[in-house]
């Protein structure tokens, strides 16, 4: 890790003197290419303080790298004009921050960040459009997925106000580039301090679907955070768990940030093993991998047994929600839409509403509680909202259709599926299976189907 940020310091350094050496040519030469840079800082100390100041005290100012910089264009781009003397572009694209940041922006662009924009062409997309209107799709959905950048020859910088601003991080640029580091590391102070942050990250994962940021909140790791917050030395550029810090994990340290077997990445799947965003959850690709990544992560604080009791529970509540309400729930809902809903459009139907909201925001809290240990969200905002859609709302919408195969296969449900039949058995019987153990030894093959040999 060390040897690492070293290359990279050296880099930078080097970047600087040959910056420093280019620019004293040019100045010895009279030559005008100087100009730019200089009339950047005098134009803008003075129009924009604030955004002087934070690039004066970022790393970039404090190693010369200029506004020119990353702003340059070539004549020929989409979004080129021109500026006081200067070809520019408005917006900087991780494709123009791969000239510094290379691997960081290929580890960028492989990951689900980058690809956070194709939600643009989703069900959640649409939604958006149909129930609420383009401009909620733009000031919502595309600011935290990022939109698809328009162009407007006329506007001064070329790009077009429906779409810009936007930082959203799975941003679609005219560069053909996917993504906006600025999304996490805000412009112009660019603090790697701020990006390890779980502030940072709960611009966007918050909220009924999602609520990552509260859950973190509740959990142990959200509580330790802020209890120690002024210990963690956020700022420093090496920052390896168990070495720089360890009295709290942030978003970052767990999904992103190095350890001392592990460099940092900025592909944030590299270890995540259940995909829970989906109606029904997957193992990823190469799992026992990620999980291992993941594992890796966890040793630095805790004993191997308490991170495989960890995940031991968690697997067994993602195949709760999958088996006893996800795979049912879709089963259902694919039998009526093959039959014909009401109403042609998707979601002018109420059951497609009780299915989304299933799935879609309490299932997704439920099993995110359970990986990010926060207990609330997985019972009371999670399994509990979810038991509650599918017995008293998704399935009596269900049975509305008075659809024959329908209604059969719900019937089968709830009278021979050992986890339904408690909807029509006597409280006095359920709580002797509770007391006696036979109830939760339904559930017992739940936990043992994820255990990795």
């Amino acid at each position: 890790m060390e040897k690492e940020s070293m290359k990279k310091q050296g880099r930078l350094k080097m970047l600087t003197a040959c910056g420093s050496l280019v620019a004293a040519a040019l100045f010895a030469s009279g030559s005008a290419m100087a100009a730019p840079g200089d009339t950047c800082v005098s134009c803008h100390q003075e129009s924009n303080p604030g955004m002087y100041l934070q690039w004066k005290n970022s790393k970039h100012g404090n190693n010369g790298i200029g506004c020119i910089d990353c702003h340059e264009a070539n004549a020929t781009d989409i979004d080129a004009f021109q500026h006081h003397g200067a070809t520019i572009a408005t917006l900087v694209t991780p494709k123009d921050c791969a000239k510094c940041h290379e691997e960081e922006a290929q580890q960028t662009m492989n990951s689900y960040h980058a690809h956070a924009g194709e939600i643009l062409e989703s069900a959640d997309a649409y939604l958006a459009h149909v129930a609420g209107g383009n401009p909620v799709a733009i000031t919502g959905c595309a600011t935290c997925h990022g939109a698809k950048i328009k162009i407007d020859p006329a506007a001064p910088n070329k790009l077009s106000a429906e779409t810009w601003p936007n930082s959203g991080i799975g941003r679609l640029n005219p560069d053909g580039s996917k993504g906006s580091c600025n999304a996490c590391h805000s412009r112009h102070s660019f603090s790697v301090e701020q990006a390890r942050q779980p502030e940072n990250c709960g611009k966007c994962h918050l909220g009924p679907d999602h609520p990552q940021k509260e859950i973190y909140e509740e959990s142990k790791h959200g509580i330790a955070y802020y209890a120690h917050k002024d210990k963690l030395n956020m700022d420093r550029d090496e920052w390896v768990v168990g070495k720089d810090y360890y009295e709290a994990p942030s978003c970052a340290t767990c999904h992103m940030s190095a350890t001392s077997s592990q460099a940092i990445t900025h592909d944030v799947g590299d270890r995540i093993s259940w995909t829970l965003r989906p109606p029904v959850s997957k193992h990823k690709d190469n799992w026992t991998v990620k999980r291992g990544n993941m594992k890796d992560v966890c040793l630095n604080c805790h004993q191997e047994r308490f991170v495989d009791g960890h995940y031991y529970q968690y697997d067994a509540l993602v195949e709760l929600y999958n088996e006893k309400f996800a795979k049912p729930a879709t089963e259902i809902m694919n039998m009526l839409k093959k039959k014909g809903l009401e109403r042609p459009a998707a979601f002018s139907n109420q059951v497609e509403w009780e299915y989304w909201e299933l799935w879609h925001h309490e299932g997704r809290r439920a099993r995110m509680g359970a990986a990010m240990m926060g207990p609330d969200y997985t019972w009371w905002h999670g399994i509990y909202d979810v038991a509650h859609n599918f017995y008293f709302k998704f399935i009596p919408e269900a049975r509305h259709y008075n659809d024959a195969e329908v209604n059969a296969y719900i019937d089968r449900l709830l009278r021979d599926d050992p986890m339904h039949t408690w909807i029509n058995t006597p409280t006095a019987e359920l709580k002797a299976a509770i007391k006696s153990g036979e109830l939760q030894q339904v559930y017992q093959s739940l936990f043992e189907k994820n255990i990795q040999k």
